[in-house]
């Protein structure tokens, strides 16, 4: 079979009148379906319900050197809780600070509290500078964005790879702007390619020399042990700050809202030891302890590290089926079509499919009539503005197999049907 781009308009013209008839039938179904969001599906919560239990009226609610997590104080965390996931972010618990249920939440702390007060080493507070700028990898994760759009901070588009952001670009753009305050990371499993930053784009980052002195790398480590196919090393980036000298150039952030229970599992802040009691203290006027009973729960239920590594196998035991569902069906149904590629990811939660240009907003309007809502197109670019209107992010985890099997077969008729549209009207 020729792909679409090698067809003739008037074999374009019979394939889009038979796609336009699958299409209707498709939508006929009534389908209620959606791949928008890296959700856990309802088995992968199922494996962490155990935890409730973990805790009960009779439990002693104490840690080993004796705080009561019903009360308040402790507000770097519990000592079992810093030191578990200090263990899985590979730093040291005195560089941890174990905060509430969303490492999305303490992202946006952390920023508005730069606007406010500034950082350590800030020379003034964020908000004092006329315009201030973030480094924003494309494609990325929404929520970033949307972070920086809220607080008014332009952002500048850096290309990434499966291995990490141009750093040719990054290194001179620091280099010459002080209003350029910091750059989003997701370095492992990235949002939404699924790659993984290199050693070197990670030496680079930890050797970057930016003119302003209060610059942060916002690592957002969501997906540290998340995999999927197979795991993937990267090295640690408070340890290789460290060595190039710049030990509080860092902020890296984590949670278990993708290992226990969204919304209701435990985040936690990594930086250098300076930098957390800076942090500290201003934490200190916003907030007495967090829920240290989360805490307890969590720890009791986990143990150590290993505990942690046995859960998150479980995880890739039930996301695999779902990625080979949605990779296959791309690869059987779009591969000799020749309307777009896709990124098979070694873990996290998405498969991005980058469409021929001019289709992404198509695609997903088509799949929404249809019954199928997807992230919307451009979600991946900051303020909604994917210049080649290419790239879709699929999220396989929530639905279930059969649900995820009739998403696919609309999502790739979708597919189809745009770029014979497109194709037609060159």
């Amino acid at each position: 079979m020729k792909s679409y781009p090698e067809m003739t308009k008037t074999e374009l013209e019979a394939q889009h009148k038979e796609l336009a008839a699958a299409y209707d039938r498709l939508k006929a179904k009534g389908l209620k379906l959606n791949m928008a969001r890296g959700k856990p599906g309802l088995d992968q919560l199922a494996l962490s319900m155990p935890m409730l239990d973990t805790l009960t009226a009779q439990s002693d609610c104490f840690t080993e050197n004796g705080i009561d997590c019903r009360n308040y104080g402790e507000l770097p965390g519990i000592p079992e809780a810093r030191k578990l996931f200090g263990d899985y972010l590979g730093i040291q618990p005195e560089e941890v600070i174990v905060v509430g249920s969303a490492s999305l939440t303490f992202m946006y702390d952390c920023i508005a509290r730069a606007m406010l007060m500034g950082v350590l080493g800030s020379e003034k507070p964020w908000g004092k500078y006329e315009k201030i700028k973030f480094l924003c990898p494309v494609p990325g994760y929404d929520r970033h964005f949307t972070i920086c759009e809220s607080l008014g901070i332009e952002m500048i588009n850096i290309p990434l790879t499966e291995w990490g952001p141009d750093m040719d670009l990054v290194d001179r753009l620091v280099a010459e702007d002080e209003t350029i305050k910091g750059i989003w990371c997701v370095p492992k499993y990235t949002n939404p390619l699924g790659g993984s930053y290199s050693d070197e784009a990670v030496r680079r980052l930890a050797n970057l020399k930016p003119k302003a002195k209060d610059f942060r790398i916002f690592w957002d480590n969501a997906y540290n042990m998340h995999y999927v196919y197979r795991h993937v090393p990267i090295l640690n980036i408070l340890e290789e700050c460290k060595k190039a000298g710049n030990p509080d150039l860092v902020y890296i952030f984590g949670s278990t809202s993708k290992i226990s229970f969204p919304g209701a599992g435990v985040a936690f802040f990594g930086a250098s030891k300076e930098n957390v009691d800076f942090t500290l203290k201003q934490l200190n006027a916003q907030s007495i302890s967090w829920d240290k009973m989360n805490m307890l729960r969590h720890v009791r239920f986990f143990r150590d590290l290993d505990g942690l590594r046995a859960h998150l196998d479980k995880h890739a035991a039930l996301l695999r089926p779902k990625f080979d569902a949605v990779l296959h069906a791309l690869e059987g149904e779009l591969a000799s079509a020749g309307v777009g590629t896709w990124v098979t990811p070694c873990g996290g939660y998405f498969v991005t499919y980058m469409s021929m240009p001019g289709c992404a907003k198509r695609i997903v309007s088509l799949c929404k009539e249809a019954g199928v809502v997807l992230t919307d197109a451009g979600a991946t670019h900051p303020y909604h503005k994917d210049p080649e209107d290419s790239y879709i992010r699929l999220a396989p985890s929530f639905p279930s197999p059969e649900e995820l099997a009739q998403a696919m077969e609309v999502f790739c008729t979708a597919a189809k049907l745009a770029a014979v549209e497109k194709l037609l009207a060159q």
